[in-house]
């Protein structure tokens, strides 16, 4: 069966500070947003297939779901926001070792907990990744998630695109210069500074990020900006223009809580547009 996108990566429980519980990770958000984009959108994770079924049960009418049976799904205790955000892991679904055969226009390699496969078996048309959870480690007494030294071999075959965020950047330069290498472009995050845009060819592009109005949550917000570039470079959108895209994808997320503001294309668009005006 053919998708347009297929994220892999565990759907996390993310349990908040006032306690309640929703679903998250990067392939349920970038799922989400590729669906919303028009896209016939997978997520294939791993975890209690009951208990992630009820989870994105809201969702199921925007996204297809496989899950591989795993002893627990991958829970995260958060707090905070940015880059004060702080993750404590109750639960982990273990590694994504037998994927199945993919048949994909774009594969959105998601992990969350260094649990994505280094290969799988099929076609993708074009490879993103969002390396941040190859970092992850919570191997202390208290479980808290720190960013630690990336896997080595990390970077998939094919890959055409990255996007990490201006703290991550240090950690990930020797996979980002084999990125960039092998022909992929690397966008650098960094909130409401300018995006970085790393060319293959050694050259740099800086693209503002728009405003976001009044910030309400950012929970997601790096998984919607990767989603909505990988798909505005997939369509043949030069990257400035991509990235444009994907930072008013972004700024929707931002400006909203929980996941209506998600935006569709007309939303996106009329947000690219509105960030062109010139200031009075």
């Amino acid at each position: 069966m053919h998708f347009d996108y297929t994220a892999v990566g565990h759907v996390t429980i993310d349990v908040l500070a006032d306690g309640s519980r929703r679903p998250g990770g990067s392939a349920f958000y970038g799922a989400l947003q590729a669906a919303r984009l028009g896209q016939r959108a997978l997520i294939l994770t791993r975890g209690v297939e009951r208990e992630i079924e009820q989870l994105l049960a809201p969702y199921r009418d925007e996204l297809e779901l496989e899950v591989l049976p795993g002893p627990h799904t991958t829970t995260l205790e958060t707090s905070g926001s940015g880059e004060e955000r702080s993750q404590r892991m109750l639960a982990w679904a273990g590694p994504i070792d037998e994927a199945p055969s993919i048949d994909t226009s774009i594969l959105h390699l998601a992990p969350i907990a260094r649990e994505t496969p280094r290969r799988w078996r099929g076609t993708a048309d074009f490879v993103g990744l969002t390396p941040q959870g190859l970092a992850r480690d919570w191997s202390g007494p208290d479980r808290v998630i720190s960013l630690g030294a990336p896997e080595q071999d990390t970077l998939p075959a094919g890959c055409d695109a990255l996007v990490i965020s201006e703290v991550e950047r240090a950690s990930f330069s020797e996979l980002v210069r084999r990125a960039r290498q092998g022909g992929a472009i690397v966008a650098v995050t960094a909130g409401h500074r300018p995006t970085t845009l790393l060319l293959p060819g050694g050259g740099e592009i800086e693209v503002p990020a728009p405003a976001a109005g009044r910030p309400r949550e950012d929970l997601g917000a790096g998984d919607v900006f990767a989603a909505a570039f990988f798909i505005a470079l997939r369509e043949g959108q030069p990257p400035n223009s991509a990235a444009d895209f994907a930072g008013a994808a972004a700024a929707l997320r931002i400006g909203s809580a929980g996941t209506d503001g998600i935006g569709d294309r007309a939303a996106i668009d009329a947000r690219v547009r509105a960030g062109a005006k010139p200031s009075r």
